[in-house]
């Protein structure tokens, strides 16, 4: 049994220094181990093989020294202005969800041949929050010496952010810095539940000539082979769970939606801090899209740091409404299902039988 009662996220109002911004710029906890080798390609779609084999060789081409001529860190120092080198330095993985990206993104960032200080990696949410702690000229002279800047989930429904995140990449091109970057969907861009190639690449404008795309096929893979999500546990499996689980928080559902509500999305992470277990009670669906939007982000913070979420209430794949799930931000929710189905089954050994 654990020593004390379980802590309450809604209680955390986490305060998170530019500093911290920068230095976690890294893959995150459930990325740490991921490698070219362990990514698990299925037979039944060539692409995804394909992608590993072009992704090492792109990760191999950025050995030796920086274009800029930089050979260590400089995060707060001026960089020259170069003229970035011929052919793309830039790779899209361009794929629906669950298929791997961020797991061979991440694979990229650790194969590349630079010390860790050179490469950088974060969400498009994690970018903007940089851009927005150091202002736009300082981001340039934090990131322009580095090796590599990898971008996952690409941002394209803020037409505003886009353009900013557009002209910081360039800059940084300019600067010798390879991009790698995953995207996510457009506002009525629904088909397959992916952003095309050609759309991502319209949407970055001037960048397209650096960016080379790579189709990666394929069904979620946290779907592959692996049995439905359990169903909700009751208030009380929960509540005992959480105070038998050293670290676990313990919250009503519409409270914490309300919580997130008065915290920034780019603190959801130090929100998770030292959590060892998210134990939930009274899950029903989300009343609005911000919510829901909110509510993404804490779910792709708590899959990174790979935190079990145990749950009372209804079924995850319920939190959204069908309008939802049949609007603009579906590759979203359809995510965050996803991967809360996954924190799902991870908690599942929470509960006493």
């Amino acid at each position: 049994m654990a020593d004390a009662g379980p802590q309450a996220l809604c209680a955390r109002e986490p305060r998170v220094p530019a500093e911290r911004l920068v230095a976690e710029m890294v893959p995150p906890p459930r990325f740490d181990s991921v490698r070219f080798d362990t990514y698990d390609p299925d037979p039944t779609q060539p692409s995804q093989s394909e992608a590993v084999t072009v992704l090492s060789g792109f990760a191999a081409g950025l050995g030796g020294a920086h274009a800029s001529g930089a050979g260590k860190r400089r995060w707060f120092a001026r960089t020259p202005k170069n003229t970035a080198p011929a052919g793309p330095r830039g790779v899209y993985l361009d794929g629906g969800y669950g298929v791997g990206k961020t797991h061979l993104l991440a694979s990229l960032w650790h194969a590349t041949p630079a010390e860790p200080a050179l490469k950088a990696f974060g969400t498009f949410v994690e970018l903007t929050n940089l851009v927005g702690a150091l202002g736009f000229q300082q981001t340039v002279q934090t990131l322009g010496g580095h090796r590599l800047l990898c971008i996952d989930e690409f941002e394209l429904d803020d037409p505003g952010d886009t353009v900013l995140v557009s002209s910081l990449l360039s800059r940084l091109v300019e600067q010798g810095v390879a991009l790698a970057a995953t995207s996510n969907t457009l506002p009525g861009k629904l088909g397959e539940g992916r952003f095309a190639a050609a759309d991502f690449l319209r949407e970055i404008q001037g960048l397209s000539a650096h960016f080379r795309p790579l189709r990666i096929d394929g069904q979620d893979y946290r779907h592959r082979g692996l049995p439905e999500a359990p169903a909700p546990f009751s208030d009380e499996q929960v509540t005992k769970a959480a105070y038998a689980t050293e670290g676990a928080s313990l919250d009503d559902f519409p409270g914490l939606l309300e919580h997130l509500a008065r915290v920034h999305p780019s603190r959801y992470g130090a929100l998770t801090d030292g959590i060892a277990a998210v134990c939930l009670t009274d899950v029903g669906p989300v009343p609005d899209q911000s919510t829901a939007l909110r509510l993404v982000v804490l779910a792709d913070r708590l899959y990174d740091r790979e935190v079990p979420v145990l749950a009372s209430g209804v079924p995850f794949d319920r939190l959204f409404s069908d309008e939802m799930l049949n609007g603009g931000y579906r590759k979203k929710y359809f995510r965050a299902i996803s991967r809360l189905t996954a924190l799902a089954r991870d908690a599942k050994p929470l509960v006493s039988q």
